[in-house]
């Protein structure tokens, strides 16, 4: 009995054991697929991932060596642009003042005909025509200050160096070049010296009047109403004031300044700064002397008063001031205070007052003068009778201005 109970026990536990076994090894199957499954997926997702960095990183390899990354491009375009940008910026400001520089002209011009219709001033006939002048542009405006008394100076000037008739229109036409002389009225508007300027000027057609009076210490007014009636009238890009008993190589003249072109605010001539003159009683007395320091000082850098020229900004910049620039004695001295502070290139160039000893050889060498004079006289020495002379030994020749390209 108990043999038989062991046996029994015995066989029930092996089946048992046979039963668990093949449970067993049916769930390590299960799981060893399950496990087998996740770490297959996991290797793959990553190769999957790998795969995609690795050809991304070959692709952008592949544009950097042919130069075109896109963020390097897009950098590299970006700074282009910039720099682009920057170079086009000295050109927009040059616009711009040209721009602001017209507005003004206009403003100016305006301003000019209200004040003579206020005054009950008769409106100078170029002034009525200001549409047509402005659509034209200019080099340069030559205005030669004369006075009542300069008739004989005039004619020399007329018969040397200054083109008369068709040959002056064909000038300003073509070359743009716009030359008068330059003067305001008598005291005693209407008299006979307005009348007589008035018969000359219908001869000659060469002749711009002034809303002036004339008068010696009068000249720093008259330079100042010169330029803004000159600027209202012709859009130029120099206005040049010369005496009319100077000598001038006209086509000399346009080719030095021309050379200028670009730069907005010139001030051109031969610079000095002479003695600040306190005495009373010589010639270029200075009343004002004690607003230039202790006495015996001299004036600050300006051009010489027998020919100088000036760029339409600056043109522009008195016609506007005009009401508030102060007047010195000496016309060449208010014109060089007037700049004082103001951005302006100062070009000193002594061609522009060669003395009528040394022009001759100058120009025998081929370094034209463009304006010729004697310093002892501030002009050309008995200029009525030596014009002719000096124009001959100085002069650039008949066909300079014909052939002249500015």
């Amino acid at each position: 009995m108990g043999w038989k109970s062991k046996g029994l026990e015995s066989n029930t536990k092996s089946f048992v054991t046979k039963k668990w076994t093949l449970l067993l090894c049916i769930g390590c199957f299960c799981a060893g697929m399950l496990f087998s499954d996740r770490m297959w997926t996991v290797p793959e997702a990553e190769d999957k991932v790998v795969s995609l960095e690795t050809g991304i990183k070959d692709e952008r390899l592949k544009l950097v060596t042919e130069g075109c990354d896109p963020i390097q491009k897009d950098v590299k375009r970006g700074s282009k642009n910039i720099l682009g940008e920057v170079s086009k910026t000295p050109n927009a400001i040059q616009t711009l003042d040209k721009t602001i520089s017209n507005l003004e002209m206009e403003l100016a011009t305006a301003r000019a005909m209200q004040e003579s219709i206020i005054n009950g001033s008769p409106i100078s006939d170029d002034l009525k025509i200001p549409e047509s002048s402005g659509k034209r542009k200019y080099l340069m405006v030559v205005g030669i200050n004369t006075a009542f008394s300069s008739r004989k100076r005039r004619d020399s000037v007329r018969a040397t160096w200054m083109p008369q008739g068709e040959e002056r229109k064909k000038l300003e036409e073509e070359k743009g070049v716009v030359m008068r002389f330059v003067i305001g009225h008598s005291a005693t508007s209407g008299g006979i010296l307005d009348r007589a300027i008035e018969a000359e000027d219908r001869k000659h057609g060469d002749i711009l009047r002034l809303e002036h009076v004339e008068g010696y210490l009068e000249l720093s007014a008259k330079t100042k109403t010169y330029f803004a009636t000159a600027a209202a009238l012709w859009d130029a890009d120099f206005y040049v004031k010369v005496d009319d008993d100077v000598h001038v190589n006209i086509a000399t003249l346009g080719a030095t300044l021309a050379r200028h072109r670009s730069k907005t605010r010139v001030y051109i001539g031969c610079m000095k700064s002479g003695p600040v003159l306190a005495q009373k009683g010589v010639r270029y007395h200075e009343p004002e002397y004690w607003k230039f320091g202790e006495e015996g000082n001299k004036y600050f850098r300006h051009a010489t008063g027998q020919l100088y020229a000036i760029s339409k900004d600056l043109a522009s910049y008195i016609s506007i001031n005009q009401h508030v620039l102060h007047k010195y004695a000496n016309e060449d001295v208010s014109l060089g205070s007037w700049f004082i502070g103001l951005d302006v290139d100062h070009i000193d160039d002594r061609r522009l007052c060669c003395g009528t000893t040394d022009c001759e050889w100058k120009a025998q060498a081929g370094n034209i003068c463009v304006a010729s004079f004697d310093w002892t006289c501030s002009g050309i020495c008995r200029s009525v009778d030596r014009m002719k002379d000096v124009h001959r030994r100085c002069g650039e020749g008949k066909n300079a201005l014909r052939t002249a390209t500015f």
